[in-house]
């Protein structure tokens, strides 16, 4: 084997390491959407997640805290200020089970997150690029990697059979 098929075996390795470390936190997500869900809420998860723990989490609290701002992303990035003490969480990655909308999108600019990560698409109102582009816009002053797809059929199907079952 040569040095260039050794590095990037090392290189594969890492990516699914990478990888399934993405799913376990986005289970954690899941984890969070379920607890909505049980609560009456739309079925959305986040954790934040810095140096390999939780430091935020949250689910969707709209109509618990009749709160139009209490998404779940909201709601993990204050639990993970306030866990960091600091409104500026640049060392820590967002797991939501759904495409941030653009209040979130912007909240998450503003909070200088290093990384989302997120599962289903959101046709309707996502932020990232589904409908709009809040999240790495050209004009805006913050750049943030993103991974989208993990776990999106049970992201999606989990919100699929929330508003099925509100029919």
């Amino acid at each position: 084997m040569s040095s260039e098929e050794s590095v990037a075996g090392e290189l594969e390795e890492v990516s699914q390491t990478a990888a399934r470390a993405d799913e376990l936190w986005m289970e954690e997500a899941l984890r969070a959407a379920q607890r909505a869900l049980e609560a009456g809420e739309v079925p959305v998860g986040a954790v934040v997640v810095c140096e390999d723990r939780i430091v935020g989490r949250g689910a969707n609290r709209n109509i618990a805290d009749s709160d139009p701002t209490a998404h779940a992303e909201i709601v993990a990035l204050r639990a993970a200020s306030a866990t960091v003490g600091s409104h500026r969480l640049v060392d820590c990655e967002l797991f939501a089970t759904i495409e941030p909308c653009p209040m979130c999108a912007g909240a998450l600019v503003h909070a200088r997150i290093k990384r989302l990560v997120y599962g289903a698409d959101d046709p309707k109102t996502g932020a990232v690029h589904s409908v709009i582009q809040v999240v790495n816009h050209p004009q805006l002053n913050h750049r943030m990697e993103v991974r989208g797809g993990v776990l999106a059929g049970r992201c999606a199907e989990l919100l699929q059979t929330f508003f099925r079952d509100r029919r």
